[in-house]
């Protein structure tokens, strides 16, 4: 899902295929660009991750931050999100979804093209019911971004908040008011999923 650092100009780019797991859109398959860095969610762990979420998905409004290939994104439009915000500075990985939504007549979404903690310094109009966060490792971005999500009122009172990080959760330094719901790891890769509490 995330990607850093940016190729330099004229790095080739090998191309992969994502699969919609569920929903509407079901067993689709779309192109992606896999530039160096990133880290796609692999199948298994969004199937997880959408388990997890069974019920919670229908009608919400996501945010999709280090949005990547778009999987989570086209993933929670797929299985009945009412909306989704997907933010990537990267600006292939952006034109390739909105063409993927444009393939699938999906008018549900907005593409911001944009440094995520440069977004999160605003406030949304609306607060967000769950939120995909997976930053690059190893640059410090995961804490500030959470800071910001709870700090700038982009969360609604129950929302829900999905992480991929190089550290365990119980290392994780997060606002108090998130409680940790379900756990587990791939490889070296931990995600969890968190409870906002009002």
């Amino acid at each position: 899902m995330s990607r850093r650092p940016r190729p330099a100009v004229g790095a080739e780019r090998s191309h992969h295929q994502l699969r919609i797991i569920a929903g509407e859109w079901r067993s689709r398959r779309f192109a992606f660009s896999c530039a160096p860095g990133l880290r796609p969610t692999p199948d298994r762990v969004r199937e997880t991750l959408f388990n997890w979420l069974s019920g919670e998905i229908e009608g919400r409004r996501c945010l999709d931050l280090f949005t990547g290939s778009g999987a989570l994104t086209l993933e929670a439009l797929s299985r009945g999100a009412a909306f989704a915000l997907a933010c990537d500075q990267d600006r292939q990985a952006i034109d390739s979804l909105r063409q993927h939504l444009q393939t699938l007549g999906c008018e549900r979404a907005e593409l911001r093209q944009q440094d995520a903690l440069q977004l999160l310094a605003g406030s949304p109009e609306t607060p967000f019911d769950l939120v995909f966060l997976d930053p690059p490792f190893h640059q410090g971005l995961l804490q500030p971004a959470c800071e910001a999500l709870e700090q700038q009122g982009w969360l609604s009172p129950r929302a829900w908040v999905y992480l991929e990080s190089e550290q365990p959760p119980s290392r994780l330094t997060l606002p108090g008011n998130w409680q940790l719901y379900r756990e587990k790891s791939a490889g070296q890769v931990f995600y969890s999923l968190w409870h906002r509490q009002p």
